[in-house]
């Protein structure tokens, strides 16, 4: 009884990846086609406290502290770091900063087909590519 159940599962879950591996053209191997349109889209690092962050509180805070003597010197000391915090944050924001491409592609078979990218594929509307593994070729 359960030998069956087995058999009958596995026969099921075979027939259901097929219907996927043929609903889905980006899953076959060597797809063409030509691209229609691109999205850029940029994702922001949001994160409060990061490399950036620390690396600027530790320069302002020594440049700072550089800056006159007593109480002046420690209200220096504390401003360079606050404000070398922030500079470092916003600086590491812009180069953390992600790009996604998502990337219409019109294949041969009439099929449109939309892809996610985050690799720069250097590709422009009209381009003839391949699509492989759900990622896009310039041919």
């Amino acid at each position: 009884m359960l030998t069956r159940f087995l058999r009958t599962s596995g026969l099921c879950l075979c027939m259901a990846l097929a219907a996927g591996l043929a609903a889905n053209p980006a899953l076959a191997d060597g797809e063409y086609g030509k691209v229609e349109a691109i999205e850029i889209h940029r994702g922001a690092d949001d994160q409060p406290v990061n490399a950036g962050t620390v690396l600027g509180g530790l320069a302002g805070g020594v440049i700072g502290h550089q800056i006159g003597s007593g109480r002046g010197n420690t209200a220096a000391t504390v401003v360079g770091a606050v404000g070398g915090a922030v500079v470092g944050n916003e600086i590491h924001k812009k180069q953390v900063e992600g790009t996604r491409c998502r990337i219409t592609v019109r294949l041969d078979s009439g099929a449109t087909l939309i892809l996610e990218d985050n690799r720069d594929a250097n590709l422009r509307v009209g381009d003839r590519v391949r699509v492989e593994n759900n990622r896009v070729y310039r041919v």
